[in-house]
């Protein structure tokens, strides 16, 4: 069972992603809340495995609750749901921690989807802020040698940025999957970072 808690300051839109969650048998919603101030004592004891989290919170951002939480606590998945396109919020919310974004217009089996994908280690976007993500790293100028990355391990941190799972990026490089685990290890070690999000942020959101 996949725990799940929401944050949105809206009561009908919380309750109906509650409820479009509540209907699959895989995952369970531990606890609503409407704002942030609420949520970051109580997510810290709860620890679900994923968070969603609406940007445009009162009080708190939903992008500082994240900031706050993610500094601790590497082990939850934060969701972003916003109405929200712009690319700075995009950026924003990625380099605070998240690792999934989606527009609340997306349709409830689209909602469904992505949080399996973002559980099952995938960066699930919507494809309009894959679009500005992928415009974003392309008008980025940095340099990967910095940190002495081969080129192999160049190509699969370019593959994790657009949201390949490990099985995904295995069969783009004709590799095993532990052998693209092992590039991934040291990569990390490379950039001296534990997780796929502070990798991407440190290359390409910096």
């Amino acid at each position: 069972m996949i725990t799940v808690c929401i944050v949105e300051d809206l009561e009908d839109i919380r309750n109906g992603i509650a409820a479009i969650i509540s209907m699959t048998d895989c995952f369970k919603v531990l606890q609503t809340f409407p704002n942030a101030e609420d949520a970051l004592p109580q997510l810290a004891f709860l620890q679900p495995d994923i968070v969603v989290m609406d940007i445009n919170l009162p009080g708190m951002s939903g992008v500082e609750c994240i900031r706050r939480l993610h500094e601790k606590n590497h082990s939850i998945q934060f969701m972003m749901f916003t109405i929200y396109e712009n690319s700075d919020t995009v950026f924003e919310a990625l380099k605070a921690g998240a690792t999934g974004y989606i527009l609340k217009n997306s349709s409830p089996a689209k909602i469904i989807e992505s949080l399996q994908e973002l559980h099952n280690g995938g960066s699930p976007m919507n494809p309009e802020i894959a679009k500005k993500l992928v415009i974003r790293f392309q008008k980025q100028t940095f340099s990967e040698n910095e940190y002495n990355l081969t080129p192999k391990e160049q190509k699969i941190l370019n593959l994790m940025s657009k949201g390949y799972l490990y099985k995904e990026i295995a069969g783009e490089l004709n590799n095993t999957v532990n052998t693209i685990k092992q590039h991934i290890r040291h990569i990390y070690e490379k950039l001296h970072v534990q997780n796929k999000a502070e990798a991407i942020n440190k290359m390409y959101l910096k």
